[in-house]
């Protein structure tokens, strides 16, 4: 999306056509799913439709799905038709990796895309509601088990800390009885961040009635259960996984060289041997030169991708030199519920609480203003108050 509106501002019409494939007809917030899945945010809230943020007139939306890139022949299979290209920028996104768990990816839920998002937050409710009528229910089917204490893994549990006491006055349900349990089996959560602001955020969730498991390794996802480290079994009624994702598998299937699910790609973000393929967002990885080692695959980096693919492209066709990629690292901030975040921000500052919480509003309405601008924060921004 965000290639796409810096193209429109680079090119003129007569220049090139600027052709958009997506499978739906809207396009979403990847960093509001996780409210989605907790219910405290409305689907509808969450996405916005393709056609008011690209005039038609100016950019050609085809809604299909992306079956193969025959790199060779400048082609992409869809799944009711095909087009050429003379430059192609794949954007495909994320796939839940599972790391090979047995039984994760068959008997917990993920945090996918909108769909599955919404069918993690029907079936809380659900078991709540069934907790309430059905005398046969168990108090660990109000148990909320969350597989992966990474940025999204946390970010989701702040949402039903919030989310679980609603549901428990709406069923009328003794707040003591569900749980929300987080398991990593690193030994801390939210790995790459700061101890202090790591500590803040787990106090801040145990406060709330979060509880963790470190050091637990999942040896096997039940129907409803982990089973841990040596063979204990943790039971729930809801089970979702965030432990980890990969790019698409298209790319695989499209003959393109994977590392851990993803194409490491040029400094310039075209695939390695390709002059007209770039990769960009969670199919790629950028590398860090000065570190020898990958930036960090975050949104933040994904919106920059945006901007060195576009002057490049640009660059492409008037014969000029290509740029690259250098992340300029804003910080990070992590939310932990409405009113409650943790993170750094610039050269390192750290914020806490209610600062970083606004701040983190600021970073997801300056995505929807850098897309679509004022229009579009006043329709779908993040404004909920403290």
């Amino acid at each position: 999306m965000m290639t796409t509106k810096r193209l429109t501002q680079k090119l003129g019409a007569e220049e090139a056509e600027i052709v958009l494939v997506n499978k739906h007809n809207y396009h979403y917030q990847t960093t509001w799913l996780h409210e989605i899945a907790a219910g405290t945010r409305n689907q509808n809230q969450a996405r916005m439709m393709i056609s008011d943020v690209f005039s038609p007139n100016r950019v050609r939306l085809i809604y299909d799905s992306v079956v193969e890139v025959k790199k060779d022949e400048n082609r992409v299979v869809l799944e009711n038709s095909e087009i050429s290209y003379d430059y192609l920028v794949i954007s495909l996104g994320f796939e839940t990796n599972t790391f090979g768990i047995k039984g994760m990816e068959k008997n917990a839920f993920s945090i996918q895309d909108i769909e599955t998002s919404r069918l993690i937050s029907e079936h809380i409710e659900y078991q709540f509601a069934k907790y309430k009528l059905d005398p046969k229910s168990k108090k660990e089917d109000l148990t909320i088990l969350v597989g992966g204490g990474g940025f999204t893994g946390i970010e989701f549990v702040g949402e039903l800390a919030e989310q679980v006491p609603k549901l428990c006055k709406k069923y009328d349900i003794d707040p003591s009885i569900p749980k929300i349990i987080n398991v990593e089996a690193a030994p801390s959560i939210l790995p790459g961040f700061n101890e202090e602001l790591v500590a803040y955020a787990k106090k801040s969730l145990e406060d709330r009635g979060v509880e963790f498991k470190i050091g637990a390794k999942i040896q096997e996802c039940k129907t409803k259960s982990f089973v841990i480290n040596e063979g204990e079994e943790v039971k729930a009624g809801t089970i979702v996984w965030t432990g980890g994702v990969t790019g698409n598998s298209i790319l695989s299937k499209s003959g393109f060289e994977i590392t851990k699910g993803k194409v490491t790609v040029n400094g310039d973000l075209r695939a390695p041997g390709e002059e007209k393929i770039f990769i960009i967002g969670d199919c790629a990885w950028v590398m860090n030169k000065a570190e020898g080692r990958p930036f960090p695959p975050t949104a933040q980096a994904a919106m920059q991708h945006a901007d060195t693919c576009a002057a490049n492209i640009k660059a492409l066709l008037h014969n000029e030199a290509l740029e690259s990629f250098i992340f300029d690292d804003k910080g990070t901030v992590a939310s932990l519920g409405n009113a409650d975040a943790m993170g750094t921000v610039f050269s390192g500052t750290k914020l806490y609480g209610k600062p970083a919480s606004a701040m983190k509003k600021v970073v997801d309405n300056r995505y929807l203003f850098l897309l679509g601008g004022p229009r579009l924060i006043l329709k779908k921004g993040k404004l909920r108050l403290f």
